[in-house]
């Protein structure tokens, strides 16, 4: 009976890890959409180092991701709005 208590238990911490992934994984992912289609409106190929930028946007660092995006190309006010949009989900 033990070894059954321990494998419900196992298989409970394990559903609970892996469902709390599958949520939070999307969220991140979400707005990096967000940010790569501003900068494609502004006339901006949207290339491995736009999508960089946008996940540094949303890793937080506003910096480093307009910092990025202008370097690129993108006008600075697009940039600032496609970083923030990264960072803070609607």
């Amino acid at each position: 009976m033990h070894t059954a208590a321990r494998i419900a238990g196992v298989l409970t911490g394990l559903t609970l890890a892996l469902g709390g992934a599958a949520f939070a994984a999307p969220a991140a992912h979400a707005d990096i959409p967000a940010c790569t289609n501003m900068v494609r409106q502004t006339g901006v190929e949207v290339s491995d180092a736009v999508r960089s930028a946008c996940t540094q946007g949303v890793h937080g660092d506003l910096r480093g991701c307009v910092s990025a995006l202008t370097q690129v190309g993108t006008p600075g006010g697009a940039a600032t709005g496609a970083c923030r949009m990264a960072a803070n989900p609607p």
